[in-house]
Order: structure tokens, then sequence, then C-alpha cells
């Protein structure tokens, strides 16, 4: 087993893209079952490719940028086997010049979550965990998960929710069962009160609560927000206002790789009223920062500029 270390030279790269997911393995598994593979595809209308890691990071390599990339373990919920964090670690320790892993575990498992969260952190170097509420069936603010906060709380390393809508189970009955309010970012307020050392990242413009992550954000510092998973022409006025003032420490870029590309992101992103000088932070700072990538560290004081 080879522990993950960065090895990224800041200075070569132009941004750090914290949302992307591995969504096959070597072997062809697949991050999700085939009901909602296809439904994916018929909800995006169109046919995402689906890179294996090393490809992933041959793309960004070419794109000067560094990625960080994770899968999501929600085996309870969808009862399908999720790719293996441990193996995402290994690759990217592999590309370690262009790649950080996070790692997923399934907070539905209890105990056995707390203990692999902890082996993941200590053993294989990731720098992160990925959570997706409505996909994995959990509520975030629910105190059954506190040992697991704790955990990641005393590893130092950051967690990563999903939050506003999902295209994943769109239009199937009954949406799959999936609950879009398990993702509301105002559940992640208590969880950024209680573990004040946890930094927490909330995914996405987090339409139709994008007023809630803004006010968690402003009151909470050690919360930040990344701009993924939706093209910046769409994103909420209030949020690029916040990014352009007050929270401008702690917006990141993020694509959503591979739905979303950073090609496209990048493009669509000169359309808006983002200002030039935010941007640099937006883009590579403010997450070489938060990952510890910089000598200076992510200091929740200090959240806003």
């Amino acid at each position: 087993m080879t522990r993950y270390e960065p090895a990224i030279d800041l200075e070569a790269i132009e941004a750090i893209d914290v949302h992307v997911h591995i969504e096959i393995d070597a072997h062809g598994h697949s991050s999700l079952p085939p009901d909602l593979v296809d439904a994916a595809a018929k909800y995006f209308t169109a046919d995402v490719d689906k890179p294996d890691l090393d490809s992933i990071a041959h793309y960004y390599r070419e794109r000067r940028m560094a990625a960080v990339v994770f899968t999501v373990d929600a085996e309870s919920q969808l009862r399908h086997p999720a790719l293996s964090s441990e193996q995402i670690a290994e690759g990217a320790a592999r590309n370690n010049d262009v790649l950080i892993p996070f790692g997923s575990v399934d907070p539905r498992k209890g105990s056995a979550a707390v203990e692999r969260a902890r082996r993941l952190a200590t053993e294989h170097g990731v720098r992160g965990f990925k959570f997706h509420p409505t996909v994995q069936g959990f509520d975030p603010s629910d105190e059954a998960h506190y040992p697991l906060y704790e955990a990641l709380q005393d590893a130092g390393v950051v967690a990563l929710f999903h939050t506003g809508q999902t295209g994943i189970g769109a239009g199937m009955r009954g949406g799959r069962g999936f609950r879009l309010a398990l993702s509301n970012p105002m559940l992640l307020d208590g969880v950024a009160a209680d573990f004040p050392d946890l930094q927490i990242i909330m995914a996405h413009p987090s339409v139709p609560w994008q007023d809630e992550a803004l006010s968690v954000a402003t009151h909470k510092h050690n919360t930040w927000i990344d701009l993924s998973g939706w093209s910046p022409r769409y994103f909420p006025e209030s949020l690029v206002r916040a990014a352009n003032s007050y929270l401008k420490r702690r917006v990141l870029f993020g694509s959503d790789f591979p739905l979303l590309t950073p090609d496209r992101w990048m493009h669509d992103v000169e359309q808006t009223a983002l200002k030039p000088d935010v941007m640099p932070g937006i883009m590579k700072h403010n997450a070489a920062r938060l990952l510890g990538l910089t000598p200076e560290p992510a200091d929740p004081s200090k959240g806003t500029a």
C-alpha cells in the first residue's frame, strides 16, 4: 500500500478543481446501479464519458490543473457495491502531481463507517470525504453521525457535502425514493457549530436553497462553497455577489466532471459578473489553503478578506 502524499507544484498549475467524480473502476464496475445510469442519461440528454482514474489524471495534467477525486459510497441506500476509496487513494498516489484523493464512507454503517474513515485518513492519506445526503439517504444533522464528524475533525480532513437539487433519480418513479430535503444546506449549520474545526464544503449552487447556503457560510467561517455542477451562466445572482465580496476567500472552483467539464466551466464563467480580481482565489488559492497545499492555514477566523 502506498500512502498518498501530494506533490503538486502550485506554480505549475492554473487551477484546482475540487469536485471530480470517479464513475468507474479498473474492472469496469460503475459507481451507480444500471437503472440510475440509464435514468441519468435520459435526464441529462447525453451519454457522459466515464474515464478511469489514470485517464482523468492525464486529462487534468494536459490542462495544468489539479483535481480532487472521489466516489460516493451509498451501498445501504442503493444496494450496490461502491467503488473502492482505497483504490482511488492508490491511484491518486500514482498521480500525485495532479490528483488529490477524498474518501467516501456510508454514514448508515455507523461505527464501521467511523473506523473506515479513520483508516482512509491515517493509512491511505485521503484529504477529505465526500457525502451525498440525498443519494446516501441520511440526515446530516442527525447526531447519530456525530462520531463520524468527530473522527474527520480529529484527522484534520475536509467534509464535502452535496447540497441542493440533484439529477440523480430525476424522472424515475418517485425519484427512486430519494429525498431532496436531505441536501438542504441548513442541515449543515448545526454540524458546523458543533464541530468548529471541521472544514465543510457545501457543494454546488444550492438551488433552491441558495440563500440558506449563503447564510450558513456567512455565519460559520469553517464552511466553504464550491461552484460545481452548474454552468456559471446559471449561477444565482446572490451567489455571484457573495463570491465577489464577503465570501471571496471561501468560494472554490469545481466542475462536477465528467458531467460538466472544466473546459465548459471556464468558457462559461467568462460570461458572468465574477470579478477578475477574485478569480485567482476561486480557481486555485482558496483550495490550496483549504487543502493544506500552502503554508497559510485554512483559518476560519480569517474567512473573509
